[in-house]
């Protein structure tokens, strides 16, 4: 029996803006907003997306014209939590039609698809498997209290040495949680500090 490929995913949103967040700051990107997460982080900004059955299935020719409409080709794959889903078909046309593919994601599912950057966001509601640490370009840890700099050490320990390396407050208590980044970076430099630029300039 050959293998039934997914040719659908419930898409949340999708939107042309600037990435604010992590390594690509400021680049334009696409993104694409997954329906669908059993991580379940009390801070979560897009609780909307937790229940894939509540977003529209849309096909992945649908999903690749949209984003084809725009002149930046940096594709990046959120939610929710993206790889709830097989990627590895939107991935394929994604890169046919000439975009790179990012993903950012929490990690506690099976890797799928192929991806020129992965943004792995680790979240203690649900660890992520062993198996795509070694695979991340990048390690943004959000910091909520103080004890979330030794959980990110945990994680930083175990990511490739070329992995980049970002602290970034919880934006509902980033006036207490900046200054201690601050100094948590300049104690050690091997971090880097994440805005959400997004925010600070109204965009999505």
């Amino acid at each position: 029996m050959s293998e039934i490929v997914t040719t659908q995913l419930p898409v949340m949103e999708s939107f042309y803006t600037i990435q604010g967040e992590g390594y690509h700051q400021g680049r334009a990107a696409y993104f694409i907003r997954l329906g669908g997460c059993d991580v379940g982080c009390v801070w979560c900004d897009v609780k909307d997306s937790w229940d894939a059955a509540k977003h529209p299935l849309h096909d992945i020719g649908t999903i690749v014209a949209g984003a084809a409409q725009y002149p930046g080709r940096i594709a990046i794959i959120t939610g929710g939590e993206p790889l709830m889903h097989d990627c590895t078909p939107l991935t394929g046309a994604l890169h046919e039609a000439g975009f790179q593919t990012h993903i950012e994601t929490s990690g506690a599912h099976p890797v799928s698809g192929k991806w020129d950057w992965i943004c792995l966001s680790p979240k203690k509601f649900k660890a992520p498997l062993p198996e795509i640490l070694p695979l991340a370009n990048e390690l943004k840890v959000v910091i909520y209290n103080k004890t979330d700099f030794q959980w990110a050490e945990k994680f930083a320990a175990e990511v490739s040495p070329n992995c980049k390396l970002f602290l970034q407050p919880e934006w509902s208590k980033s006036g207490q949680v900046t200054p201690l980044i601050i100094d948590y970076i300049k104690d050690n430099p091997q971090w880097e500090f994440s805005l959400q630029l997004h925010k600070y300039i109204h965009v999505p």
